[in-house]
C-alpha cells in the first residue's frame, strides 16, 4: 500500500524539556504525518514527539487530504505544501502549535 499523509491533532501534556511556554499546561499540535495507514501515522507521530521530549496524551485523526476534501474541508496552499513535504520526506510535520493555559479567575 502506498504512503499517504494523514492530518492528526495531538494533545500533549507537560514534560521537563518539551519547549512549551512557561505557564502552559500542554498544547495542541496539528500534524501532517505519512504512513501506510492512519494507525502507522499515529504511531510514528507519537514516537517522534516522545523523542522530542514531549508527552503525547491523545491523538485525533482527521483522515487524508482526499477524505478531508470529500467532507468539504477547505485546505490552503501552505497546508498542501506541508502535506506534500511530509509525503516526500516520509516525515511528521508540525503545522501548528497552540499552547494551553489554565484560565485564571
Amino acid at each position: 500500500m502506498a504512503q499517504q499523509v494523514y492530518t492528526l491533532l495531538v494533545q500533549v501534556g507537560r514534560s521537563a524539556d518539551d519547549g512549551l511556554p512557561k505557564g502552559a499546561t500542554g498544547a495542541g499540535l496539528l500534524c501532517y504525518a505519512s504512513g501506510k495507514d492512519e494507525a502507522e501515522a499515529v504511531r510514528e507521530t507519537v514516537a517522534i514527539l516522545k523523542q522530542a521530549g514531549m508527552a503525547p496524551l491523545d491523538v485525533t485523526g482527521y483522515g487524508t487530504l482526499a477524505e478531508r476534501e470529500a467532507e468539504g474541508a477547505e485546505i490552503g496552499e501552505e497546508d498542501r505544501e506541508l502535506m506534500a513535504r511530509a509525503l516526500d520526506e516520509n516525515a511528521v510535520i508540525i503545522a501548528q502549535m497552540e499552547p494551553f493555559f489554565d484560565e485564571e479567575d
